[in-house]
């Protein structure tokens, strides 16, 4: 394969994927994540707020891929900490 047919092979190839990260340092916390939505390697959306506070503001959960699931799991997550909690 010559370097331009494996350049462009590459360029397709190209996944794009989305983030969330969170540190603990002395006794703090910090979360963040990026604003992209994709569906497969197409970004939908680049703003997205994928970090939330939950149960009264005392939870902070991130998501990160497919946006139907994490709202979902969003949901009965917070539903399980209101039991629970």
């Amino acid at each position: 394969m010559n370097g331009l047919l494996a350049t462009a092979v590459l360029e397709v190839e190209k996944i794009r994927g989305t983030t969330i990260l969170s540190v603990r340092r002395h006794g703090k916390v910090v979360i963040g994540g990026d604003g992209q939505v994709s569906m497969g390697n197409t970004v939908m959306k680049g703003n997205a707020r994928k970090v939330r506070r939950l149960y009264k503001g005392q939870v902070l959960a991130g998501f990160a891929g497919a946006t139907a699931d994490a709202f979902t799991l969003f949901e009965r997550f917070e539903g399980k900490l209101e039991k629970h909690g």
